[in-house]
């Protein structure tokens, strides 16, 4: 449990200090919360990826492929992001 500090008998640095250790707390717990619903998602696509997309092969045709090309088409958005590809290249 933490105190708050009385910005009456508190000088203005610790003041400033501690805002700056709440915002850094603050910050690392939504990034921690956003990183965890992105390896949710992860896993999710992964478990789809091997069960094939739901397709069994005797049905693919040139929907599923079409299906997939988008699929493939935001994941490209994604990674090209992430690593600085594509139209995202540094």
């Amino acid at each position: 449990m933490t105190t708050r500090l009385n910005p009456i008998t508190t000088p203005r640095f610790e003041l400033r200090a501690e805002k700056a250790r709440r915002n850094k707390e603050a910050a690392l717990a939504a990034f921690i919360g956003k990183k965890a619903e992105i390896d949710e998602m992860l896993a999710r696509l992964q478990a789809l990826s091997d069960d094939h997309f739901n397709c069994h092969p005797d049905e693919a045709g040139w929907a599923m492929v079409g299906t997939l090309e988008h699929y493939a088409s935001l994941l490209k958005r994604i990674t090209d992001s992430a690593f600085g590809e594509g139209e995202h290249a540094r």
